[in-house]
């Protein structure tokens, strides 16, 4: 997956890495489903966020964002617990297995418990299947295996995948069309709007919804003419259903925006500020002529930090028409 085709991941902000912490049952149900009885979800579990930097700290095997290491209780009588490393790989890399022994190493080292490693490999090259680790010398070994999980393994269970509930089930499916789609941007729109509109359709509830559309909108990105057109497309389909959950998404990102901006206080910052509040005004009264979007990237920023705010309440374009004169 090139650079073009999905924003570049961060240390504070992967989408793997959100879904994982959003749903983790659902991660070991679907991808560990031997794992899911043993596990007592009653006691819990806890991300040791921390406690992996700390221990990878100075491998030197490459920097990853999507590492995880989760504490969870066993089935068992006494308060054993197992801990839950996890990569999520998203290009073939050759010291791949390498770090998988390391971290896997000092983990047990740190805490001297059982271990469970889980790979997932998000990548498009089939043949590449690392699922071990050996070096040996003089009749001494290192050994380690792990689960290895390919992605591009399900797409002949895409169709199934689809009446499932479980999110990693519709993950999976967004991430196997997004590599599809990488020429056909316009089909991609409608696999998008597709597996969007399918999330009302499975009841989840609205943090389920909007945590799973985050992860589709960033695998499934557009370019902007077809960008508006799928917001446009999504909202009728939210009216329909009286679920507004995912436009506000938008307000969210609109407002996150906007603070960016004033602390930045850069042109740049502006510029992108005004292409939310645009985009999000389509949504509300519809197309904007070049006039308006031509007065709207012309305010001052406290102006712009008030439309964002006043476009809210706007019914039509008779309400921002007003605002304008208001503002002038």
């Amino acid at each position: 997956m090139s650079s073009s085709d999905t924003p570049p991941q961060t240390d504070s902000d992967s989408p793997w890495k959100e879904l994982i912490e959003a749903f983790f049952p659902e991660f070991i149900e679907f991808f560990l489903p031997e794992a899911f009885p043993e596990i007592d979800w009653n006691q819990g579990y806890e991300f040791l966020d921390n406690e992996l930097q700390q221990i990878t700290a100075d491998a030197e095997l490459g920097r990853r964002t999507t590492d995880k290491l989760i504490k969870v209780w066993t089935m068992a009588q006494t308060e054993a617990w197992v801990l839950v490393h996890v990569e999520v790989q998203s290009t073939s890399n050759a010291n791949f297995a390498e770090r998988m022994f390391v971290y896997r190493y000092r983990i047990y080292d740190r805490f001297r418990k059982p271990v469970a490693s889980v790979a997932i490999l998000a990548d498009e090259t089939a043949n590449w299947r690392p699922s071990e680790f050996r070096e040996t010398l003089w009749g001494s070994e290192n050994y380690t295996r792990f689960q290895s999980i390919k992605l591009l393994d399900y797409q002949s269970q895409a169709n199934t995948l689809l009446t499932s509930t479980n999110p990693f089930a519709i993950a999976v499916v967004a991430h196997l069309r997004a590599l599809a789609t990488k020429k056909d941007r316009l089909l991609r729109k409608q696999w998008k709007l597709e597996l969007v509109k399918l999330l009302y359709e499975k009841n989840y509830d609205s943090a389920k919804i909007i945590n799973l559309f985050r992860f589709i909108d960033w695998l499934l990105s557009l370019p902007q003419e077809l960008t508006l057109d799928f917001w446009q497309e999504l909202a009728a389909h939210e009216r329909e259903k009286r679920m507004p959950y995912i436009t506000s998404v938008e307000r969210i990102g609109l407002e996150k925006g906007l603070q960016q901006g004033l602390q930045q206080g850069l042109q740049q910052g502006l510029e992108q500020e005004a292409s939310l509040i645009i985009r999000q005004l389509g949504l509300r009264v519809g197309h904007l002529s070049e006039e308006k979007i031509a007065q709207i990237r012309s305010l001052p920023q406290p102006q712009l930090e008030d439309l964002g705010l006043a476009l809210l309440n706007f019914e039509d374009i008779n309400d921002f028409q007003a605002w304008l004169e208001s503002h002038s």
